[in-house]
């Protein structure tokens, strides 16, 4: 990409802004490197990257960027032999540390970032090595005494050692006190000394290793001391090459995995790049853009990426369809070169990755080259006038251009003689669009308004100028040359009516024709735009009587839905007390008469008699749609529910007329197509056969009864009700829990099942069971 380009669209202040965003130094100099690319292939691919970046930034989490170091060059160092000192060690945990809380923060997170996962997938922890180093040093940078034995008995000494000489110094403290300047003990050139007066110098005796400035005091290591100072010193020296030992096995363990660590180190820095231009595109209110290689632009609402969101004026702007060639008109100051900054450098933050300040949609095309001959180069040291400095600019574009090249003239043509200068420019806008180039000029031309007009694929342009308040309104109108307002602004002013008249006198006929019909476009324009603007309030309104319209239907939908169930709650609570009077009914009649009296059948046509009382609710008919399938074609195997008996099955028979054999626990019933509702089709590659096994239905009875503290009366009746239910859900084994205690309730659990006619055989439980705690029932 040209590096003038560059410059002059300003890419290095968006640099700098993804820059500041970077939380890391590798970040941040990755960031600095940023270029435009231009294939297609990697641009959609750091557009997406950037995509999932503002993903995470919606979810309101951040990527853990602590600190991070670029431990390159120590690496290198350490990979030749070199010993890392120990803050360099530190940086090399710290980049470990870093590196893995990215990884795990973006391998957990919950959110669809394909990309990111593939990028940290390069990170390895190695989280021994970053171990092994914290294990010896501190964060403060310290070295711990249990670094190695080694240490730990060297500094042992060097404790022992400044304990001795503390002592023995405080002792000459306290009883000769008179002869110090001051009875402290203090240290020079790393050996505790005390400070002695001059003319005392001779009865402490010992060796000198400073003076105050007045000379009067002298720093004296006394000579009770000297030695135990350099045994000191020499413990100190051992404690100096242990540590340097200490290091040396880190660096060794470093220099192991120097590929890893530095892998991990540049993939943290993309990663925080990638969230930086995030960063960026979240405060610029950008969106990611379409990429297409057709050289297609078509952004709404666009905004200058430098430019403060409140100041900014938005623009639509389409380019590379229609036509290829954009000519913008206008006063100066209005708008025209903000307008071409802003495509050109919106062109290439996409193409570098970044999201553009747009409205969602917008789309930009790939280009191999993008040139931009915009401002005032007049060149001093190279003796050149703006126009030949142009000119010179001019000649380097069209001599590279190609069909997958933007051009960006501001101006083009100006800085000679008008005729020349506009025929020059049509001259070169004609030679641009003939190679398919993507073109944006801006003019002062008269003669490149009509250019528009009589050109395909060249598209005329304007910026607005409010003639009222003398100020530009920075907005572009697609398909409408600018006018130059001249006399309105001039009126505007006070100048004399008879010179602005004369001054139209003077006005060629094709220029007033020109200037007429542009004052006619802005009319139609206007009007064009009031009838937009009727037509969206007419469409607002609309749309706000439709939401009112639902919103009404929903409340009544609602009501009505809640009466239903109202209703249908009472029905409901009716049937319920009904049957509890009937269960009670049985009760009684069960305790008045002999059990062997009552067939199971008569029991199961009783119950049956009770279900069918019950309605069919709001909830049933939505569990009978919402159900996948119909009860249309229903075969053997199938798992069925019936509607009567609220039991649950399966089909093994199918008879004529559309009825069906059920089987239902222990229980097999005859039914019609319409009380039965599918609940699982059989697979129907799997041979048929009639299914006996027991379904579990839809009661609560479970498969075993506790008669723990219960009374005896009680019990018993518990469990002949027990029984009943139990026979009637299908179990072919149950299991009665009454405990040990006495005895006695066990006897008694025993002596009814004993005459129990449905009961085949009982077994007191197995050791894993309950032992003589419960009671193992099999049906027969």
């Amino acid at each position: 990409m040209n590096e003038r380009t560059l410059h002059v669209l300003e890419f290095d202040k968006v640099i700098e802004l993804v820059k500041e965003q970077a939380a890391t130094s590798i970040g941040k100099r990755l960031a600095d490197a940023i270029v435009p690319a231009t294939s297609l292939e990697k641009v959609k691919r750091l557009q997406n990257e950037t995509d999932e970046a503002m993903t995470i930034l919606r979810l309101n989490k951040r990527i853990p960027l602590s600190q991070i170091y670029d431990v390159t060059d120590a690496l290198k160092r350490a990979k030749i032999g070199s010993t890392l000192s120990i803050e360099e060690c530190l940086h090399v945990a710290q980049t470990i540390y870093t590196s893995r809380n990215v990884k795990a923060f973006i391998e957990k997170l919950e959110a669809d970032i394909p990309l990111l996962r593939e990028l940290v997938e390069q990170i390895t922890p190695l989280t021994h090595i970053e171990k092994e180093i914290k294990s010896k040093i501190d964060e403060q940078g310290d070295v711990y005494d249990n670094a190695s034995p080694a240490l730990r008995t060297i500094r042992q000494r060097i404790r022992a050692y400044e304990s001795s000489i503390r002592e023995r110094l405080r002792h000459i403290t306290k009883t000769k006190s008179k002869m110090l300047s001051d009875a402290i003990v203090t240290i020079r050139n790393d050996r505790y000394v005390l400070p002695v007066k001059q003319e005392y110098r001779a009865q402490i005796g010992g060796i000198v290793h400073d003076e105050s400035s007045s000379g009067q005091t002298l720093f004296m290591e006394p000579n009770a001391i000297v030695d135990m100072n350099n045994k000191l010193q020499q413990a100190v020296m051992d404690e100096k090459r242990e540590i340097d030992v200490i290091l040396e096995k880190l660096t060794e363990l470093i220099a192991e995995k120097d590929d890893a660590i530095i892998t991990n180190v540049q993939t943290v820095g993309a990663v925080d790049v990638i969230h930086a231009r995030a960063h960026v595109a979240d405060a610029m209110k950008a969106v990611k853009p379409k990429i297409n290689e057709h050289g297609k632009i078509d952004m709404k609402q666009a905004r200058h990426p430098l430019i403060p969101f409140d100041e900014v004026v938005a623009n639509d702007i389409t380019l590379g369809d229609e036509y290829n060639a954009i000519v913008i008109t206008g006063p100066n100051t209005g708008g025209k070169t903000v307008t071409l900054k802003m495509v050109g450098l919106c062109t290439l933050m996409a193409q570098a990755g970044l999201h553009v300040p747009a409205l969602d949609g917008c789309e930009l095309a790939l280009f191999e080259r993008i040139y931009a001959d915009i401002g005032d180069e007049q060149s001093i040291e190279q003796n050149l006038s703006t126009f030949s400095s142009h000119m010179t600019n001019i000649v380097d574009i069209v001599n590279n251009v190609n069909d997958r090249t933007l051009v960006l003239f501001d101006e083009i043509g100006a800085g000679t003689d008008p005729q020349e200068g506009a025929a020059l420019a049509m001259s070169i806008l004609d030679y641009v669009i003939e190679r398919n180039v993507r073109v944006i000029a801006t003019t002062h031309y008269p003669e490149l308004k009509a250019y528009g007009y009589e050109r395909d694929g060249v598209m005329n342009a304007s910026v607005e100028f409010n003639v009222e308040t003398l100020q530009p309104t920075y907005r572009l109108f697609m398909g409408v040359p600018g006018r130059s307002n001249a006399f309105e602004i001039s009126d505007r002013l006070g100048l004399t009516a008879s010179i602005i008249d004369q001054a139209k006198a003077y006005l060629g006929v094709d220029s007033s024709n020109v200037e007429n019909m542009i004052e006619a476009l802005e009319r139609s324009r206007k009007e064009a735009e009031k009838e937009i603007e009727e037509a969206h309030r007419i469409l607002e309104e609309s749309e706000n009587l439709r939401r009112e319209l639902d919103s009404e239907w929903r409340t009544f939908l609602q009501k009505r839905d809640r009466l239903f169930a109202r209703a249908e709650e009472e029905a409901k609570q009716a049937i319920d007390e009904a049957r509890g009077e009937a269960e009670r009914i049985v009760a009684e009649v069960r305790e008045m008469k002999d059990q062997t009296a009552w067939k199971e059948h008569e029991w199961i046509e009783r119950r049956k008699q009770l279900e069918e009382a019950q309605p069919e609710l709001v909830q049933e008919e939505k569990d009978r749609t919402e159900t996948s399938g119909e009860t249309q074609d229903l075969e053997v195997g199938d798992e069925i529910k019936h509607k009567l008996l609220q039991q649950q099955g399966q089909i093994i028979e199918k008879k004529a007329k559309g009825e069906f054999v059920i089987q239902m626990g222990a229980m097999r019933v005859t039914a019609k197509q319409k009380d039965l509702l599918l609940l699982k089709r059989v697979r129907r590659e799997e041979p048929e056969a009639p299914v006996t096994h027991s379904v579990k239905t839809s009661t609560t009875v479970k498969p075993e009864l506790d008669l723990r503290g219960e009374r005896y009366d009680d019990a018993l009746h518990k469990l002949e009700q027990y029984i009943d239910d139990a026979l009637l859900e299908g179990y072919h084994q149950v299991t009665i829990i009454h405990g040990k205690g006495t005895g006695a309730l066990r006897k008694g659990v025993e002596n009814f099942i004993a005459t129990h006619p449905r009961i085949k055989s009982y077994r007191l439980g197995a050791h894993n069971e309950g032992g003589s705690g419960v009671t193992v029932i099999e049906f027969g």
